[in-house]
């Protein structure tokens, strides 16, 4: 059927008639006026999509009455203009479209249509490693490492940006995802296929959020959502409401755009705006860069929202002049903006829209912090990070606590490195990192970073050599500034020199630590300390070794390292004391705003933007020199420890079965509030004594080839050993930390793989229990996919994180939600009792499903399908399969 919406079509400029555009100003409807601007990217998608089928009229008018709609709980589909992944998640997803081919021609179609129709860019960036530091090789020599560990996954992904049309593959070496989307890939307006249209991205990256700072809407997605995304069926979501966060006043000289993020992402969590889009607007709006906009955007997983929305006004057009972008793709840019009423000035209050809710911070009121030790929204000040730090030590074990006995919170442990003597201590830094998207994109902080390095250097400072530094920028501009700023060769001296072009730390890839660092924090039992300039520090994410964790800017994370600990009160205490004697102050080398805006104006040019970008998928060698087959199917090798065809499909057929109920099920895992996706499916290294370890070990591997989780993603047999295998895992069956629980037929303490083969093998069927927050954290389709290859049938939480449930619906696995006011502790439930949960014939979404004991109590729980396209996905036994039959039929 053809568009209802066609009369509103017209050229934007008169003289070029095929370039048209749904001009959505002639709906003559006051409503879109008051719209929020991202809700306004949800209309014109829902307009430009229409066809009564995917996207029905129905559907316009629900998102033009959002003022009202919002509160209905009302579904609404939403095609994004393209689709963006990382290698972690790319490689899994490229390994499922691999394995539909197989299927669908099993079935009886045609393979070749398993392709993505929406346009997906897949950024190489999760891979390497900090193998090597403080070296002026540690870049080759990590880069070097990265392919050698890794060449049988390049060379999948190369067959696959052959094999699958509108797939680009940007190769390693080439920066961070969410940066290169924000300097190169992001268009701000589509031009494609005769039509000009707000650029909207979906990424199976959590933070694919940063670019909201630019006005493109974007939010992460599970793989298993963005595979039907890139295959060209519509985004279900429920009309979300908008939070409007005003910004009023100007930032302090000495406050970096971090300090500004930590302070809105512990605001917000406090707000409470999980599933809401935040929409920022005000004053202050216009004090921010599109980097420290970026830098906001980039943590709202961390505040909890689905978006965190900047539109577009003139210093986003500025940006994009600043990055090299095309002079006359930009002119059309602010044009089509103006047109439709999606240009900000957030100077003309007329402008603002109408919100749900409205808070306000004035950023005059923020002070210089940094969040931990276990979470990024637990914001301490920086005067205060030593007393926290220390009313931490001897806290009840949890999110603020460790628990350390009063007679051992001074130990210190004596060691040597390198044939000197050392010592550590609770507190003592040994990783400081300048890593993540969340930072390295910002000009500013990265400056601040170095000229802050400068100052220290003069000063005559140092950083002790066992404390594991590194400098991991999200794009080669990056490195180009650094060095012709000439601040470069000072961050080299404090040993924060180029170790690679990747997320690296941030997810874990912070490779080893000195032999002698790691047994003397074994020995003392250290709490010892890793600062990043990140975004995640979820126990055990970081590094094993490191307990605590804290986010801090980029000059911060120096100024902990030459510190060399957060038991440290920079205000009275001095960083360190010269060869002079001279006690040096951290506001002794401390660099200006005006200073890093002067070096900015001068070194971030559109030059360097335009040289590493048009070179960008040629220039790593290794990578041109990789070969790969051209064949449309895969062919799958049986010796592959990093791709194997997966099991989703076996015994697929074209007859849907009827959902049953659920019989006996035992609870294999037993949890508390905020388990992570990197307690369901780490991404790090690979333990040696874990189930994996003993599974790659039998196929002939030794531990230095086991490489991460992360990079084995594509590879079923490793994933489902590597879930629940974190050592942090904190399972209420088991009274300490570790991947363990047990096997209630037996009695028997296990590994959660061991045991979940037990129950497997005797047919039994598994759920998880869970308190608030289960599944917060990165976007995982292996948190899904992992439980459902272990046999779990449901989970059963107080609350979900969004892109968790999504997964989880995605796999077919029940996400039950506990009603409100209960939970385990209301109802009684020690985990131990078996679980029949009714599954009716016919189902609707969020309908109660009555769950019966063996010792005899029943309750109810809301089955989380949010939606009827969730509840096809979960008769179809998951998206993947409903896709296989509608392209097999």
């Amino acid at each position: 059927m053809s568009n209802p919406f066609v009369h509103i079509v017209e050229p934007l400029d008169p003289k070029e008639p095929l370039k048209k555009f749904f001009n959505l100003s002639k709906l003559q409807d006051v409503r879109y006026a008051r719209l929020p601007f991202s809700i306004r990217i949800l209309l014109e998608a829902a307009v430009r999509n229409c066809d009564e089928f995917l996207v029905k009229k129905g559907d316009v008018e629900n998102i033009l009455n959002w003022k009202v709609m919002q509160h209905k709980n009302v579904e609404v589909p939403f095609k994004p203009a393209r689709v963006i992944l990382q290698d972690f998640t790319g490689v899994p997803a490229v390994v499922d479209f691999a394995a539909m081919r197989d299927a669908v021609k099993k079935l009886g179609g045609d393979p070749e249509k398993i392709n993505p129709i929406c346009p997906a860019d897949l950024v190489i960036d999760h891979s390497i490693q900090v193998d090597f530091n403080r070296q002026p090789d540690s870049l080759q020599k990590n880069q070097d490492l990265e392919f050698e560990r890794n060449k049988e996954r390049f060379e999948f992904l190369k067959w696959g940006s052959r094999a699958f049309k509108n797939l680009r593959i940007i190769p390693p070496g080439s920066g961070i995802i969410h940066q290169v989307n924000l300097e190169y890939l992001a268009r701000v307006v589509m031009d494609q296929d005769g039509y000009y249209y707000p650029d909207s991205v979906v990424g199976t990256d959590s933070h694919t959020t940063m670019i909201d700072g630019l006005g493109v809407l974007g939010w992460g997605v599970g793989g298993i959502e963005a595979e039907a995304v890139m295959l060209g069926q519509p985004i279900s979501m429920v009309l979300p409401e908008v939070v409007g966060y005003k910004l009023v006043g100007n930032p302090q000289p000495l406050v970096t755009s971090t300090d500004i993020v930590l302070t809105i992402t512990k605001h917000l969590r406090q707000v409470g705006v999980v599933g809401k889009f935040v929409e920022f607007f005000g004053p202050g709006v216009a004090q921010l860069s599109i980097a420290d906009r970026a830098t906001i955007a980039n943590m709202c997983p961390e505040y909890g929202a689905t978006a965190a929305y900047f539109p577009v006004d003139d210093i986003s057009i500025g940006y994009l002049i600043q990055t090299g972008r095309d002079k006359e793709k930009i002119t059309c840019t602010k044009r089509y903006l103006e047109a439709v009423g999606m240009l900000r000035d957030f100077k003309n209050s007329s402008q603002d829209p109408d919100f749900t809710q409205v808070v306000e911070l004035d950023l005059s009121t923020v002070v210089p912090c940094c969040s931990g030790p276990k979470r990024p929204q637990d914001k301490v000040a920086v005067s205060d990070m030593k007393k926290d730090f220390e009313t931490c030590l001897g806290a009840k074990q949890g999110f603020k606590g460790f628990q350390i006995a009063p007679d051992r919170l001074n130990s210190i442990v004596k060691f040597n490195f390198e044939g000197c003597g050392f010592e550590l201590a609770h507190g003592s830094v040994v990783i400081a990192a300048i890593t993540s998207c969340t930072n390295t994109s910002n000009p500013s902080v990265m400056l601040g970073a170095g000229l802050l390095a400068k100052k220290a250097v003069e000063a005559g400072l140092t950083v002790k050599p066992y404390i594991k530094t590194s400098l991991s920028p999200g794009s080669g501009v990056v490195t180009y500034y650094l060095r012709e700023s000439g601040v470069m060769s000072y961050l080299s001296q404090l040993g924060f020199d180029v170790v690679g072009y990747g997320c690296m730390t941030c997810i874990g890839n912070s490779g080893p630590l000195p032999e002698s660092v790691v047994e003397a924090i074994t020995q003392g039992d250290l709490v010892a300390v890793g600062v990043l300039s990140g975004n995640r520090n979820f126990e055990g994410r970081v590094h094993p070794n490191t307990r605590a964790n804290y986010l801090a800017s980029p000059p911060l994370v120096i100024a902990y390292a030459i510190a060399g600990t957060v038991r440290i009160d920079f205000e009275k205490e001095p960083l360190g004391i010269n060869a002079s004697g001279k006690k040096i102050f951290l506001k002794d080398i401390w660099p200006t705003r005006t200073e890093i805006q002067a070096v900015e104006r001068q070194f971030v040019i559109p030059g360097m933007f335009k040289e590493v970008y048009q070179k960008i998928e040629t220039v790593n060698k290794s990578w041109n020199a990789l070969v790969a087959p051209s064949d449309k199917l895969y062919t799958w090798n049986p010796k592959s420890t990093y791709i194997k065809s997966p099991p989703f499909f076996d015994g697929l057929t074209l007859t849907l079965q009827a959902p049953k109920t659920i019989e006996g099920a035992f609870v294999l895992l037993s949890f508390g509030d905020s388990v992570t996706t990197d307690h369901i499916s780490p991404a790090g290294n690979i333990a040696r004594n874990s189930p994996a370890a003993r599974y790659l070990t039998s196929r002939g591997l030794t531990p230095r080839e086991f490489n991460s989780y992360g990079s084995r993603r594509g590879n079923d047999a490793v994933m489902a050993r590597g879930t629940f295998a974190n050592i942090r895992l904190v399972n209420k069956f088991i009274d300490k930390q570790g991947p363990q629980t047990i096997h209630f037929p037996s009695g028997e303490i296990l590994d959660v793989f061991d045991a979940a083969e037990r129950y497997k093998q005797a047919g039994h069927p598994l759920i998880v229990l869970a308190g608030k927050e289960y599944g917060a954290g990165s976007s995982r389709d292996w948190a899904a996919k992992g439980p459902f290859l272990l046999g779990v049938k449901a989970v059963l939480a107080e609350s979900y994180e969004r892109i968790h449930r999504s997964n989880l619906v995605g796999m077919g696995v029940i996400p039950l939600q506990y009603l409100p006011g209960e939970d385990a502790g209301t109802l009684g439930l020690t985990g131990r009792e078996r679980y029949t949960i009714i599954i009716p014939e016919k189902l609707k979404p969020q309908m109660n499903v009555e769950i019966k004991l063996d010792t005899g109590k029943t309750f109810h729980a809301i089955m989380r399908f949010d939606t009827d396209v969730e509840l096809t996905y979960f008769h179809n036994g998951g998206i993947l399969n409903y896709m296989i039959r509608k392209m097999a039929s």
